[in-house]
């Protein structure tokens, strides 16, 4: 697609939904999903950004932002560590597959950008290893986002082809 082109439409919104925890890491995420989108004319002033305190939180945001009928698209960041408390692989588990269901229930896009790493601690070198991950994975948030757009376009056409 020629990106001076947007696939939103003119009056669609996208929402970013992110953690708390980690925030100096997850945020590089947003700022790169926002950069890339800015390629093709979607400007921040059409992306909701929605801080939630841990990615627990983020399903049930995601659920009531669907609701809304206001977004074409939510896109989730968080970051999700061992602790040595709780069982992070649950953790993420449980907010993937409620991610999931609440897609499938309101026909809204989530795309995910909630990772777990096998190893992280609060060394520098696995701060700065993950921050700039994150901002690779924005920018691989943003290229879905088109595609996804894109895709929703296309069915739609279909549809009304029929």
């Amino acid at each position: 697609m020629n990106q001076s082109i947007s696939p939103l439409a003119p009056d669609g919104r996208i929402a970013f939904v992110q953690a708390g925890w980690h925030q100096d890491i997850v945020e590089q995420c947003r700022l790169t999903f926002i950069q890339h989108l800015a390629g093709y004319n979607i400007g921040p002033q059409q992306i909701s950004i929605v801080d939630v305190p841990g990615s627990l939180e983020i399903p049930l945001q995601c659920k009531m932002l669907a609701r809304t009928g206001d977004f074409q698209l939510i896109v989730a960041a968080g970051l999700i560590v061992d602790g040595g408390i709780y069982r992070h692989d649950f953790v993420a588990s449980t907010v993937l597959d409620a991610m999931m269901q609440v897609q499938l229930e309101t026909e809204v896009p989530i795309l995910s950008v909630v990772l777990t790493p096998h190893h992280f601690s609060a060394e520098q070198v696995h701060h700065d290893f993950f921050f700039e991950h994150f901002k690779l994975k924005g920018e691989e948030a943003g290229r879905a986002c088109i595609q996804v757009l894109e895709n929703r376009l296309q069915t739609s056409s279909q549809l009304n082809a029929a």
